[in-house]
C-alpha cells in the first residue's frame, strides 16, 4: 500500500467523493478542496505529492491551479480532469507543463495507471536531482583546494568552460588533480545529470582499446559471442573523460579523431553509425607538442582536443597551498579512520613546504596517511616524517650512467629500436616515426641487428 499523498480539486462535489472513495482504495492519502482557491491554500499547507485537477472551475480554473503549482511547487505534478469538448484546452496545459490529461467519464483503472506512472516518474526524477546535487558538492570545484593565485586562475578558466560544451584538454603532472578537475567541470555542467564516463587510455591493451571505446556487434570478432556499447555511447549526452590521451596508438587516434569530426560512431562489425551527444574532456601530462615532432601524437588530433587548454601548476609552484592541504588530509583521516589528530607543528609543516614533491598533491596525501598512521602523538612533529621526505629524496631511483651498464653502442642501439617496436606493436611506420628515422632505414637496422618484427 502507497502513503502518498494527492490532492484532488473538483467543484462538482458528487464526483468529488467518487475521486476519493476510488484513489483511497489504492492507499493514497487524499486532500479534497471544492474549488482552485482552497485546493492552493491547502498546498500551501499540506505536502502533497500530486495534483489532480478538474480544468473547468469557477473563479480559479485548472489552468490558474497549473501555472501556481508549477510556479511555487515546480516537482509536483499535475493531471487536469477534462470533458470531452475540451480536450484542447487540456493539451495546452499540458504544453504548459501538466503531466497528463483525463477525459470524463473517467476510467478508473486509466486513472489509476496514470497516478502511478507520473508519482513513479517524480520519485526518479527527484532521486536524479538529489543523485546530481550530491555528485555536485563531492566533485565540485568547491572540493579543489587552494587559494594560492595558480590554482584561483586554473579554476576561474575551469568554471567559465563548464558552462559550454567546448573540448578541454587538461595537462599537468602526475599527481596534479586532473581528473578532479575532469568532474567538477561536468558536475558544473549542464550535462551533470548525464553519465561521465572515465576511460585510462594507458591502463587498456591496445588491442582492446578501439573496442571498449567504440563498441562492438556480436560476432566483430572471435570472442564477441554478444553486442556491447562502446565507452561513447554509454556517456551519450553527457561528458567522455580519456585520461592518458598520449599513450593512445596513432591508428585508434585517427578512429578517435573521426569521431570527434563528425559525432559519430561505428561499433565494430558494425555498418550503420550512431550519432552522438557528447563532450570530450582528455587530459595528459606528456607534452604532446613535443609528441607531434617525434611522430607519435597526430597534429590534427591535437587541435580538435586543444579547444579549451587548462594546464594545472605543480604542487612546487603552488607551495602556499601545501597547509590547507595537510589540514584537508588530516580532517579526512580523522573522519575516515575515528582519529583526534590535532595536525602538524610548524615545524613540520615547513619540513613538507621545503620537499621537491614530485608526486605533486597525490604524493603529499600519501605521505600525511603514511604519517599519521604512525604518529603515535596527537600533534606530527619533524621526527615523525619518513626517512625520504627528511633527507628530501626523490622517491624513484636515479637511472645509472649508460656505460656504467657495460653495454657498447651497438647493443644501446638494438635495446632501443626493440623497445620502440614492442611499444607500437610491431608496427614499422609508428616505430620509425618514434624514433625519428625513415622506414628504410629501420629496416635496415632491424636486419643489421637481427631483430625479429
Amino acid at each position: 500500500m502507497t502513503s502518498q499523498t494527492l490532492l484532488v480539486i473538483e467543484d462538482d462535489a458528487k464526483m468529488r467523493r467518487v475521486l476519493e472513495i476510488i484513489l483511497s482504495q489504492d492507499g493514497y492519502r487524499i486532500y479534497a478542496a471544492a474549488g482552485g482557491e482552497e485546493g492552493l491554500q491547502i498546498l500551501e499547507e499540506k505536502n502533497c505529492d500530486l495534483v489532480l485537477t478538474d480544468l473547468q472551475m469557477q473563479k480559479i480554473d485548472g489552468i490558474q491551479v497549473l501555472e501556481q503549482v508549477k510556479k511555487r511547487h515546480p516537482h509536483i505534478p499535475v493531471l487536469i480532469i477534462t470533458a470531452y469538448g475540451t480536450v484542447k484546452t487540456a493539451v495546452e496545459a499540458m504544453h504548459r507543463g501538466a503531466w497528463d490529461y483525463i477525459t470524463k467519464p473517467i476510467d478508473n483503472e486509466e486513472l489509476k495507471l496514470v497516478i502511478r506512472r507520473a508519482l513513479d516518474l517524480q520519485k526518479i526524477t527527484l532521486e536524479n536531482k538529489t543523485l546530481s546535487q550530491g555528485l555536485k558538492q563531492k566533485f565540485g570545484f568547491d572540493r579543489i583546494i587552494g587559494d594560492s593565485e595558480p590554482i584561483i586562475q586554473v579554476k576561474k578558466l575551469a568554471q567559465e568552460v563548464a558552462q559550454t560544451d567546448s573540448t578541454v584538454l587538461i595537462t599537468g603532472e602526475s599527481g596534479t588533480g586532473k581528473e578532479l578537475f575532469a568532474r567538477a567541470i561536468h558536475y558544473a555542467s549542464k550535462r551533470s545529470r548525464a553519465p561521465l564516463v572515465t576511460i585510462n587510455c594507458a591502463a587498456i591493451p591496445e588491442t582492446l582499446l578501439e573496442s571498449e571505446l567504440f563498441g562492438y556487434q556480436k560476432g566483430a570478432f572471435t570472442d564477441a559471442k554478444t553486442s556491447k556499447p562502446g565507452k561513447f555511447l554509454m556517456a551519450n549526452r553527457g561528458t567522455i573523460f580519456l585520461d592518458e590521451i598520449s599513450e593512445m596508438s596513432l591508428g585508434t587516434q585517427v578512429k578517435l579523431l573521426r569521431v570527434l569530426q563528425e559525432k559519430e560512431i561505428e561499433p565494430l562489425g558494425s555498418t550503420q553509425t550512431t550519432s552522438l551527444d557528447i563532450r570530450v574532456v582528455a587530459a595528459t601530462n606528456k607534452d604532446l607538442l613535443q609528441m607531434i615532432q617525434q611522430g607519435t601524437f597526430r597534429e590534427d588530433l591535437f587541435y580538435r582536443l586543444n579547444v579549451f587548454p587548462i594546464s594545472l601548476a605543480s604542487l612546487r609552484d603552488r607551495k602556499g597551498d601545501i597547509r590547507l592541504l595537510t589540514a584537508y588530509f588530516v580532517e579526512g583521516f580523522n573522519r575516515a579512520m575515528g582519529k583526534r589528530f590535532k595536525g602538524f607543528s610548524e615545524g613540520s609543516l615547513k619540513k613538507l613546504e621545503g620537499y621537491s614533491w614530485r608526486g605533486n598533491v597525490r604524493e603529499l596525501q600519501n605521505i600525511v596517511e603514511r604519517v599519521l598512521i604512525t604518529c603515535k602523538k596527537e600533534t606530527v612533529e619533524p621526527e615523525d616524517f619518513p626517512i625520504r621526505l627528511e633527507e628530501n629524496l626523490p622517491l624513484q631511483k636515479e637511472v645509472p650512467p649508460l656505460l656504467s651498464l657495460g653495454l657498447s653502442l651497438d647493443d644501446i642501439e638494438k635495446r632501443v629500436i626493440q623497445e620502440a617496436l614492442s611499444k607500437t606493436l610491431g608496427n614499422i611506420s609508428d616505430a620509425s616515426k618514434l624514433l625519428g628515422i625513415t622506414r628504410s632505414t629501420l629496416r635496415y637496422r632491424i636486419q643489421k641487428f637481427q631483430i625479429q618484427e
